[in-house]
């Protein structure tokens, strides 16, 4: 599985010299929220902070400061820079990712520089067109191997905790899920009993070649989401049956009709030991009845919506239900 995080190392090796670009303050309508970041080189890019006139602006401020940095590196020792350029406060280039806060008090763009540090204080306004109505305070850092190693260790705290979706059958419809929840932040495992269909996954999600794939069911996360696609309707059934019978997951869905639903909830109740209120929780036909469309493609991408959706709020309640008093015990 190829991971952001081996992207970001990969990123990170290959770029030469690098400037973080990261959201410090935000006020009002904004592309992004504070604590977004990207990373900027002299060719290339990593990530964003929200497109637009705004990335722009940091785009281009990010590489004057790498060229400006890569003529510091080249001047000799006690030679300083003179002129106007006003100085950002040193105790800025320290600050770790999301942890910078500002003020935003004046209504014109405004720009500060030194030869590691930069800030960019933008309306988001006509004047740089466009019309979110909000501000946004910009700071750029170029990144040393301090920095450097705080991102990967940030990403990779990220990445421990993305929410699980597990994906049943790599059949037509397995496939575009796959590529359609490969592009989200969360954790993809395809999960088959037929190696060839395995060939061809996005190289961002997990796969899992296993003989009994309800097994890995009962070895999943609390919060995973189970999407259940498989060749076999008898095998689909076994899968959706382990899942139901778990109280913390985050989406229970199968594909299929009407018909399979109702001959599913027969052989559930009378042969599975499953209850109403476990039945209940299914989602099936997966993507919803709205849209009469049954192409993969499409099948896949409203599906992608209804698995993110149903992990957001699982995650809000979740959040919810975590009093301080719950928070303090544990």
């Amino acid at each position: 599985m190829n991971s952001n995080v081996q992207r970001l190392k990969a990123f990170l090796g290959q770029a030469g010299r690098v400037a973080l670009v990261e959201v410090a303050a935000t006020k009002g309508s904004t592309p992004r929220e504070a604590g977004a970041f990207m990373l900027v080189s002299a060719s290339k890019i990593f990530g964003t902070i929200g497109g637009g006139q705004l990335e722009y602006m940091a785009i281009d401020k990010a590489r004057q400061l790498i060229r400006e940095g890569e003529m510091a590196a080249k001047r000799p020792e006690g030679v300083v820079l003179s002129g106007g350029a006003a100085r950002v406060p040193s105790t800025a280039a320290a600050t770790p990712p999301g942890g910078f806060a500002a003020t935003l008090p004046s209504r014109e763009a405004r720009i500060e520089v030194d030869e590691v540090c930069a800030t960019l204080d933008v309306p988001l306004g006509p004047e740089i067109g466009q019309c979110c109505g909000g501000r946004v305070e910009v700071l750029i850092r170029l990144v040393d191997g301090a920095l450097a190693q705080q991102l990967v260790a940030a990403a990779q705290a990220e990445e421990a905790h993305l929410p699980h979706v597990y994906l049943f059958g790599g059949g037509h419809v397995g496939q575009a899920l796959a590529a359609s929840l490969s592009l989200l932040p969360i954790r993809v495992v395809v999960v088959e009993t037929r190696a060839e269909a395995l060939d061809g996954m996005p190289e961002t999600v997990e796969t899992r070649l296993t003989p009994m794939p309800e097994a890995v069911v009962r070895e999943a996360p609390a919060g995973a989401a189970f999407a259940v696609l498989t060749h076999d309707h008898a095998l689909d059934f076994l899968i959706v049956a382990e899942a139901l019978k778990r109280d913390d997951t985050a989406y229970v869905g199968m594909i299929g009709s009407k018909t399979k639903k109702a001959t599913f909830k027969n052989w559930f109740l009378k042969s599975a030991d499953g209850s109403e209120a476990q039945f209940n929780r299914l989602v099936s036909p997966i993507g919803g009845n709205v849209v009469k469309d049954k192409r993969p493609p499409v099948i896949a991408a409203l599906a992608a919506a209804e698995i993110m959706s149903a992990l957001v709020s699982h995650a809000a309640e979740a959040a919810r239900s975590t009093t301080p008093e719950k928070a303090m015990a544990v």
